[in-house]
């Protein structure tokens, strides 16, 4: 079963609908004891780091999504999900995450002709072959909506960059990790596929 975690903040009927589509019954969720029993976690997000790790803690999301993690069960982070397991985010104030990616959350420079927040569609650039990839051409659009990405301490990590006034990781995996700044439930075929690879995962 793949489980969503509903802490107030994301999208969360779009990501439903879009695993529905490719043939995966995904249920929504903001109990402890369901997350903690998921086969599959999706960790979606939008609007603000600070009041998405204090709902995570208010609700006492926090450790069943760890737990999760560390048990090494299939986990996909989208957009806000993503920045979210990073240690440190620097938006409008400076505010611990998750930790389990080391690095930090940071602002798009202020650039002439550059517009704040990064919206619509833009290209993936893949460092390499990955499962969740699987049966996407490269040079891919997905669909963005952020004024914030992610900076790893370790390229490793980084599954595939975008360009948008610099070059940022738009995706990022570690064993049984996946999460992508975009939004694949909003990113049409593409998009449909990567869920239908985490899916199979």
């Amino acid at each position: 079963m793949i489980t969503i975690v509903d802490y107030g903040m994301g999208n969360l009927r779009s990501v439903q609908k879009a695993f529905e589509k490719v043939g995966s019954q995904a249920v929504i969720s903001c109990r402890p004891e369901e997350i903690s029993q998921a086969s599959k976690l999706v960790l979606p997000g939008v609007g603000a780091f600070r009041d998405a790790i204090h709902a995570l803690k208010e609700q006492s999301l926090v450790e069943p999504i760890l737990e999760q993690i560390q048990s090494g069960k299939p986990f996909l982070g989208i957009c806000l999900g993503l920045q979210l397991l990073f240690e440190t985010s620097y938006e409008d104030g400076e505010y611990a995450g998750l930790g389990v990616i080391p690095g930090k959350v940071v602002r798009f420079q202020d650039q002439p002709g550059l517009k704040i927040p990064h919206m619509g569609w833009n290209q993936i650039e893949p460092t390499a072959p990955h499962p969740i990839l699987a049966g996407i051409p490269e040079q891919e659009y997905f669909y963005f909506v952020h004024s914030y990405y992610v900076a790893p301490e370790e390229e490793s990590v980084v599954a595939a960059y975008t360009d948008y006034g610099c070059r940022f990781a738009s995706m990022v995996a570690r064993d049984n990790i996946v999460a992508a700044q975009f939004h694949p439930e909003k990113s049409q075929s593409a998009g449909l596929k990567l869920l239908e690879n985490f899916a199979s995962f």
